[in-house]
């Protein structure tokens, strides 16, 4: 199996503070140092070796991220016919106690002097670590919509087979001697919403996943301008279906919980567990506030400055003028054509006016992933309800009601969760000033 080797304890997110000592050997291997934390599966008997990448640094490294290499370190050192070798002096000095994911086993690792061999360029080790750690963030967008999806499993079992009191339009079940729950309105409230973000975020990772095959492709045939032309469009979504995807899942957990109500926090239950698998997912990969930089700062300012958002807002604007004329998909396709363009002039507005106040970037960028966030599913769920239609015209559907379930959860997120977008534009357009104007002292003041 393998590892990612970022964090240390002294740096998580600030990948420039690594203290890991890479020292060359005469034999062209390297001896490394140091001590990773939060090393996810980093230490167990499921395989005979463990692949350790390792960032660290060279004798003569420069400073900060530019100065950071990327080493292959193996816990048992491999001999060459490919058995296994001595120890590689990689142990685990301890085991994490976690709120959840506990069925992983977060390390910390210490390497003494282990022997380790460089991956790509001296000096150049962030971005190839970066190939995975995109691969991974896309892996922790389908956790999120997989807390969804089980969540709201669990939930809608059980708001069919827990009654209480009676829906606020009369007895729906008068033989019994109260109403499931999901006749009531605010239980459905929750199922719907649970639905709509696991149903609607797992289009989106096919989407992605599309993008991915593309790249694939791209390897193959040794096209290599191809590569980056979909390497580019998946950086785009990346920080997109990592961010957004894990916070509305963990929405999705805490729903699912909430419908259970007090036999939610029961760990029998087994959706308190939901909840706590899910909050890490929000955190590790790129903490959601790192996502919304990675998106706003560098996929959209910085390396296209708005390209990134036109390109893919024409997706939506060309998907508006295919389906203008279908009566029943108007009301998709108005809204959508008006995010479409608000998200161009929000992307161009942020941008002028950071050549003013660099600030608004770090401030505007959450609210910026999440109105992306909104928008991307948005587009997705009109894209469903648009198959939707179509399947039942034709007629001869094996299963109608799958496709009569797909356009109401569509018209339920553009009523109900589309909304949400709103709120965010507030926070895109805020003047910095209030949020950076309080000293750090009189944050203590209560």
């Amino acid at each position: 199996t393998g590892t990612m080797c970022l964090t240390e304890p002294q740096c998580g997110t600030d990948l420039g503070q690594v203290k890991t000592k890479a020292e060359p050997n005469a034999d062209g291997s390297y001896r490394i140092t140091g001590t990773k934390i939060f090393i996810s599966a980093g230490d167990h008997d499921l395989a005979e070796n463990i692949i350790h990448i390792v960032l660290a640094r060279l004798p003569d490294a420069p400073a900060g991220t530019r100065g950071i290499s990327l080493f292959i370190v193996p816990k048992f050192k491999a001999l060459a016919d490919g058995t296994i070798g001595a120890f590689n002096n990689v142990n685990c000095g301890s085991i994490e106690h976690k709120m959840g994911i506990r069925a992983s086993a977060t390390c910390v690792i210490n390497f003494d002097e282990a022997e380790g061999y460089l991956i790509a360029e001296p000096n150049k080790g962030l971005e190839a670590m970066f190939t995975f750690m995109n691969t991974a963030r896309i892996g922790t967008a389908i956790q999120g919509v997989c807390h969804a999806e089980l969540a709201y499993q669990g939930a809608l079992a059980y708001a069919k087979e827990r009654r209480s009191m009676r829906s606020v339009s009369g007895k729906k079940e008068p033989e019994k001697v109260a109403d499931a729950l999901i006749y009531h309105g605010d239980v459905r409230r929750m199922l719907l919403t649970q639905k709509a973000i696991a149903e609607g975020g797992r289009a989106m990772v096919y989407f992605a996943g599309q993008y991915a095959d593309h790249m694939t492709n791209a390897v193959i045939e040794e096209d290599e301008k191809k590569y980056h032309h979909w390497d580019d469009k998946l950086g785009f979504l990346t920080p997109i279906l990592k961010g957004f995807l894990t916070e509305l899942g963990l929405e999705a957990a805490n729903l699912g919980m909430q419908v259970f109500g007090g036999h939610g926090y029961i760990k029998e239950h087994g959706m308190e567990q939901i909840v706590r698998d899910a909050r890490i997912s929000t955190l590790y990969e790129g903490t959601t506030g790192i996502q919304a930089l990675d998106l706003l700062g560098r996929k959209t300012l910085i390396m296209t400055r708005g390209k990134a958002v036109r390109d893919f807002t024409g997706i939506i604007l060309s998907f508006c003028k295919d389906h203008a004329l279908n009566s029943k998909m108007r009301p998709f396709v108005w809204q959508l054509s008006k995010l479409a363009a608000q998200w161009n002039m929000l992307t161009v507005r942020t941008m002028l006016t950071a050549r003013k106040d660099r600030e608004i970037v770090a401030a505007a960028a959450y609210d910026f992933m999440m109105y992306s966030g909104y928008a991307t599913m948005a587009y997705f769920w009109a894209v469903q309800a648009a198959v939707a239609f179509e399947k039942l015209e034709k007629g001869g559907a094996e299963t109608p009601e799958f496709y009569t379930a797909k356009i109401q959860t569509a018209e339920f997120y553009f009523d109900r969760l589309l909304p949400r977008a709103k709120g965010h534009v507030a926070g895109i357009v805020a003047s910095p000033k209030s949020l950076m104007q309080m000293s750090n002292d009189d944050f203590a003041m209560m």
